[in-house]
Formats: structure tokens, sequence, C-alpha cells
């Protein structure tokens, strides 16, 4: 009787002494009823979302969404074209106009209601998002919609105190968000809640593969009561949504996608006035030393490469490991790939899924190809892949070298390549060998050196013994070609606010040939008269002795390059001094100072840092009166004007000094347990251009947030009163500066603005002149993808605090990373 219980079929797998003895799983498929249902419903043919109404405009192209697991049907959408972006910015910008001006508490209230009903509908959005994109239904049900809850509970929580956290700062109007297929609702909800928290109105267009859970949380967000024309979707290609980037009714621009459009977002955007924020592909190393417990770092490996199908672009796809233990976690890798499911995306005992597209599916297999054919060892299990389906199987590369395409490239599919280091100094270098710098991991029982290691990585989030974790409460967002600004946490809210005190900027049309573009045009002898200058000496009166103004760069006086000269003239047109006349050659020298000396700059303790601006302001003050008369002769200024510039720069340096060590960073709360701590750290080597107004004052006013955060620049004076800076130099020699930090070059400001724009390792680049040139430092910082801040040809008053200082500087100043730490040796988590 007890053996015949036992028995539940004729099957030996599925008798239970034959399931524990196989150990197979069998299915076990969620429902997609509701799902299904909910499509039915609107016919399977679904339109845009705006004002809140479905909308189906007649005459237009549709798409086919089909299901990557089974290649099933699910329903069409709408091609959208011109007149569908300007009904959804036209009903966004309506909305703007009351949302923005509601109290902080009403926005709270509308995302917390949003928050629920998202609650409410968690199985159905799960169900959906797993049929569109094709993931397991476990990571749709217990990774993506939690954490799209998460990240509405927590940005209502900043929309109720806006107004206390976020002091100076005010919304910035209709944002046009476009996000990619690999997460379609989460990376949708990055966008949406800071920027409805902080007061806009958004139009969003999903990505051509995944558009049915953002059409389906547009409609749960009319259910929940957001107002009418607060968030909008249309639907197209991606060409449509360089359409919407464009519109003249957007007024920020969020995107989530590749490296490549990012790029073309740049470019088309340049001049605007558009704020533009871009998170971009990765290449991230997943580093693991000798000291690390290899049996968890596997299954970290599992997490950072095989969660999503590796459709992730915070992806592990680099394992770097230590050379003594690499043969040893390769071993128990092959072991673990064979162990993988891969099945129907509503399974829910399956681990990989099916990738997007068979397009998407054919680009990873050719990259795996390829480097079969240079002679890499492949590890796959393909015993594992089902018979139907757009499929690939989890794979392992070995053997490859570090110029390898694979290497080098992001695959954006379930494929880890491995590398070997010997110390954990060519880890980092490895780790930091890409052009990409979006997260990494480091695996170590060595705190010190997890924490060590996780510092010098150029990557905006790494994990400590994990990968792949985010937070609402955390940043998200990379450094170099993985794009600029932050989603979640507080720093993602300054992505969608801008000063009270600017007005809209909405520059006009702006032709700007980049090719001709600052071209160098040598200052010949000038015929204006010299400013009188002669010295009175035993009764007669002689000329003075002159006075060379010369570059400053690596910590020393140089000539310049080309040995041209410039006059400077004062008002009446006299000729006041020569100064160089920098070129190409100048500012390459000046980047390489500031290269070196950038990186034991950044390390300095901020004390120190703050010790040394401080001593500028001491020997700025002493030379008071020369520099206020300088000031006077070269502007025209009353010296009583001059000197209050003078004490305003010595005021911004103590301003600037006092910020050195205060802004360094803050612990995250987290869902995590343990430590999510945020760290602003400097971005490198800034280039900046200075206006005319205020020649001093705005010198100062830029150059000292940049030195105070860590950062070595190169900087191009008042064109036309550069005095003012040079004779800053004989400051800084005399402050303990160390060479490099600063680098002065003198000139044609739009010629030496050329070459810093240009320049591939400038990392940030701030203009203030005039509008072309402001569009030309944007369309061409798409190359590396630098940090821009331009100011479209609009002057500010260096003299105000709000304009002239702040935290509109230190935000412009770093870059936040986000190092995860967990814990657990005491108590689980």
């Amino acid at each position: 009787m007890a053996a015949s219980s036992a028995r539940v079929g004729s099957n030996p797998n599925t008798t239970v002494a034959g399931i524990f003895d196989s150990m197979n799983y069998g299915p076990n498929p969620e429902a997609a009823t509701s799902a299904q249902a909910w499509l039915e419903s609107h016919d399977r043919s679904l339109g845009h979302f705006i004002d809140n109404q479905w909308v189906k405009p007649a005459g237009r192209g549709t798409y086919t969404t089909k299901a990557p697991a089974s290649g099933e049907t699910l329903a069409t959408t709408l091609q959208g074209e011109d007149d569908d972006v300007e009904l959804a910015v036209t009903a966004a910008s309506r909305a703007y106009e009351s949302w923005s001006k509601l109290p902080g508490h009403v926005r709270a209230r509308h995302l917390y209601s949003v928050a629920r009903h998202i609650q409410k509908h968690q199985r159905l959005i799960s169900v959906m998002e797993s049929l569109d994109n094709g993931k397991p239904i476990r990571e749709s049900r217990d990774c993506d919609i939690p954490l799209v809850v998460r990240h509405f509970y927590h940005h209502a929580g900043w929309a109720e105190l806006m107004d206390e956290e976020m002091g100076g700062w005010k919304s910035f109007g209709v944002v046009g968000a476009i996000v990619p297929w690999n997460f379609p609702l989460m990376l949708l909800t990055w966008k949406v809640c800071p920027a409805l928290a902080m007061g806009n109105t958004v139009v969003l267009k999903p990505a051509t593969f995944t558009r049915l859970s953002a059409l389906l949380f547009a409609q749960i967000c009319a259910e929940a009561g957001l107002p009418p024309g607060v968030f909008n979707v249309v639907t197209g290609n991606g060409a449509f949504g360089s359409k919407l980037a464009v519109h003249p009714g957007i007024d920020k621009v969020a995107f989530t996608g590749s490296t490549e459009v990012g790029q073309i977002l740049r470019k088309a955007t340049a001049g605007t006035g558009k704020k533009l924020s871009l998170e971009l592909g990765g290449k991230s190393p997943f580093i693991v030393f000798d000291s690390a417990d290899l049996d968890a770092a596997v299954e970290g490996v599992v997490d950072a490469i095989w969660f999503n199908q590796g459709e992730v672009c915070s992806a592990g796809s680099r394992l770097l490991v230590h050379e003594t233990v690499k043969g040893k976690l390769l071993d128990k890798l092959r072991d673990r790939i064979m162990a993988l499911r891969l099945g129907d995306s509503l399974d829910k005992s399956i681990d990989v899924g099916a990738v997007v597209d068979p397009s998407q599916r054919a680009t990873v297999e050719k990259y795996v190809e390829e480097a079969r054919a240079e002679g890499a060892e492949i590890i796959q299990n393909t015993q594992c892949l089902p018979a139907n389906g757009c499929f690939y199987p989890p794979t392992v590369i070995a053997n490859v070298q570090t110029s390898s395409k694979v290497v080098m490239e992001e695959i954006f599919g379930p494929v880890v390549v491995v590398l070997p280091f010997r110390t954990a100094k060519e880890a980092v270098a490895l780790g930091n060998n890409t052009n990409y710098g979006l997260a990494a991991s480091v695996w170590t029982e060595n705190v010190s050196l997890a924490l060590e290691v996780a510092l010098s990585m150029k990557a905006g989030s790494v994990w400590v013994n994990g990968h792949n974790m985010f937070d609402a409460a955390s940043g998200f967002g990379g450094y170099r070609q993985s794009g600029y600004g932050r989603d979640g946490g507080k720093e993602g809210l300054y992505e969608y606010v801008t000063p009270t005190w600017a007005d809209k900027v909405r520059p006009g049309p702006v032709e700007v040939n980049y090719k001709t573009f600052g071209g160098h045009v040598p200052a010949i002898v000038s015929d204006a008269n010299p400013s009188k200058n002669g010295i009175v000496v035993d009764g007669q009166t002689i000329p003075r002795v002159d006075r060379t103004y010369k570059m400053y760069y690596g910590g020393a006086q140089k000539r310049p390059d080309g040995q041209y000269s410039r006059p400077i003239l004062n008002p009446a047109g006299d000729v006041i001094a020569q100064v160089g006349d920098g070129n190409r050659k100048d500012i390459r020298n000046a980047v390489d100072a500031a290269h070196k000396a950038a990186p034991g700059w950044g390390k300095r303790a901020a004390h120190n840092r703050a010790q040394i601006v401080y001593y500028m302001a001491e020997n700025l003050e002493l030379r008071r009166d020369e520099v206020a008369g300088d000031l006077s002769h070269m502007t025209g200024q009353t010296m009583e004007e001059a000197r209050r510039e003078v004490d305003l720069s010595v005021r911004r340096l103590f301003y600037w000094g006092a910020y050195a060590d205060k802004y360094g960073g803050t612990v995250q709360e987290t869902l995590l347990y343990g430590a999510t701590v945020r760290i602003n750290e400097p971005m490198g080597v800034i280039g900046i251009a200075c206006p005319d107004v205020s020649p001093l004052l705005a010198f100062v006013s830029l150059f000292a947030p940049a030195v105070i955060r860590g950062n070595a620049i190169v900087i191009v004076p008042s064109e036309k009163y550069p005095i003012a800076a040079l004779d800053f130099y004989q400051v800084f020699d005399t402050s303990d500066l160390p060479g490099g930090v600063v680098n002065i070059i003198t000139g044609n400001r739009d010629h030496l603005t050329k070459t810093l724009a240009e320049h591939q390792d400038v990392q940030s680049m701030w203009y203030f002149g005039s509008a072309e040139g402001s569009k030309f430092v944007e369309w061409s910082s798409a190359t590396n993808l630098k940090r821009t801040w331009v100011n479209y040809g609009k002057d500010r008053d260096w003299s105000d605090k709000a304009q002239g200082q702040g935290e509109e500087f230190l935000y412009q100043a770093t870059q936040v990373k986000n190092i995860w730490i967990p814990m657990g040796d005491i108590f689980a988590n």
C-alpha cells in the first residue's frame, strides 16, 4: 500500500523515488490568463496613451509584438508619426502648468497612489513583462516589479520633501523619456519617478520590441488618479524616439540605451538648451581574488551575467580571476553552467529566459563564433536549449587577449569572457581598461582590499561580494562612454531640476560649421597706441621693464608653442600687454600636465586641498591693490569696483575652501543589509572656457569648485581680459598648489575650446561664451561623451551668490559612485 501510494505515474520520473533520483524539474507555469485577457480587451491592437486616453490615429503603420519564448503573437501597436509627438507634447505642456505648481505633498500623494495601484496589479504586470520581454517570471515577479513599486514609494518621499531638501532648485519642464527593451518597466520607472516628483511631466517612448508593459502601466496611472497629460506614452521605431527628443516642446531628454544612440542624441540636441542624461552601455568587470569565497563567486557570476539573459547594461561580462584560482573557478563554473535551465519565460522553475528578438540572438552568436575562430575556448551548455523559441545558451569564453573584440565590446547576451591577473594593481588596470564605466564588482574576504579596489574602479556602481544590486535610494549611472547622470537616490533628482534663478534658455536656430568653427587666426602686431607705462627715475621718464605674460601649465610658465602673441587693449584702445596666443599643441601639453597631476591631487586629504585654497585667498588679498589696479587698467572699472571684484574673489576662495572637505558623500539608506556608500568623486580633467564679464571673479568661481573636489583643470581665461588670470599664477606658485592641477592657456576662446571639446582624454567641458560655441561643445562632446556645462550665450551675474556659487557648481564638478558593502557574518540578511 505504501509503495503504491508513492507512485504518481507509470514513468519513473513521475514517482516520488524517481524524482528524488533524477532531481528533474517538472513544469511550473505561471498562468497568463489575466495578461491575455487585458490584451483581448483591447482586441490585441493598442494605440498611444495620451492625456489619460487611448489614441489611435488613422493611417498609422503597426508593429507586431511577439513573445520571445514561444513566438506567439501578443498584440499590434502603432508606429507613431510627427503629429503623435505633437499631440503628446502639447498634452504634457498643458499639464505641466498645473502639475508643477502643486504642493509637493499633493504630488507625493499621487505617486503614493500609483505605487499602491501597481501593487494591486503586480501579478498582471509581472506576467505581461515576461511575455513581452522573454525574461523569467521569477525575475519579473521578485525583482523588477517590486523595484518599480519601491521607486514610487521612495520618490513620493522626495516630492514631499522637495522644498526642504531641494531648496534653490525647480522643475525643468516636459521630459522626453526613451527607454530600452531589457527592463521595459523598471527603467521607465527610473525616469518617471524623479521627473514627476520634482514637478515635471513626461512623454515616454518605449522600445520597439517591448511596448506592452509601458502601455499597461500608463492605464494603471490613470486608474490611480494621475492627472491627464502628466504621463503619456507614444510608440514608434528608433527614429521616432529622435523626433521626440528634438521636439521644441521637450525641455529634458532622459535616455537609457546603447552608446551609439546616446551619441546620436547628444548631437541632435546640441545647442538647443535641452538637458540630457544618458545611461548607456557597459562592459563591467567581475574581479575575483584568491581570498574570495569561490562558491559564492560562482553564484555571483550567475547573477552577474545570466540574470535577464545577460541583457543587462551592468552585466559582469568580464570575469577577471586571480591566476592562482583561475583553474578551480573555471571548473566550478563549468559544472554550474550544466545545471542551468532554459525555458518558457512563464515557467517559475527556469533560470534563464529567451533573448528578446532573433536579431539580438544573431548578434550574440556572431560575437561568440568570431572568438571561436580566433582560437578562444568556448564553454557552453547546448543541451539545455529548448526546441523552440529565441534562446541562446549560457556561454563562457576563455583564453582570449585583452584586445579581443569580445573583451572590449558589449555583447549584451548571456556571454562572459575570462581573463587572469596576477596582482591587485593589474586587476585594477584590467578592470579600467575599457571605454565604459558603468559598474564593477569585487570578490574577496579581505575588506581593506575590497574597498581599495572599489575606490580605484572608474565606475558608477561597485558591488562588494555581490552584483546587480539596485535600489531607489542609490543612484545608478556611469562614467566615460557609459554616459552621465544618475537614476535613483537624491543624486538622480538633479537630472530633473534647474536652479530657481535660471530662466528657460531656448536659443534660436544656431548655425555652426563644425569643420571651420574655432579656426586659428594668428594675432598680428597691433597698430593701437601702447599704453603709457613709463616710470620716472632720477627725474627722467624711462620705459618700464617689459613684463612677458606666458602660458602656465605643469606648474611652470611656458612660452606659446606657436610663438605668437596677441595684444590686450584697454577701453581706450591702447595696448596694455601682449599675451601668448595658444594653439592645439599648448592645449595638448596642458592636458598631459593635468593628467599627471590628477591622481595625486584627487588622493590628497580634502583638508589639505582646503588649506591650499585658503592660502590662495591669503596671497590674493596681499596683492589686493596691485591686482585691482591691473583689473581697473584693463577693463576700465573704477578702482573701487575693481577692489570689490578682488574682495569677492577672496571671499569665493574662502567659500570653496570651506567645501573642500564637506561634500564627500553619504551613506545611502537602501534595502541592503549592509552599507551603501555614496562617494562624490572628481570628474578627472576638466576643460574650462571663461567669460569676458567679471574676468577675475568668473575665473575664480570656475576653477575653485573644480579644484577643491579633486579635479585637475585646463582653463582658458577671458579672451578680452586675460591678465587677471595670468596674475594668478604667482598666487598659485606661492600657495603650494602642485604643478599641473591648474593650467592656464590664453588665446582665442573658441579656437582653444575646439581642441578641449574634441580631446578624448578630457572628462568634462565647461564653456561660458557664445551660443555657437555652446552648440559646438555639446555636439563635439558626443565622441567620448564627456559631460558638458554651457551657457548658450547667456551671461550670469558672477557677483550674485545664487548664480556664482552653490550646489550647481558641486554637481558639475563631481560624479557619484555608490559602493555596496553587504554584511551577514553575524546575522542573516
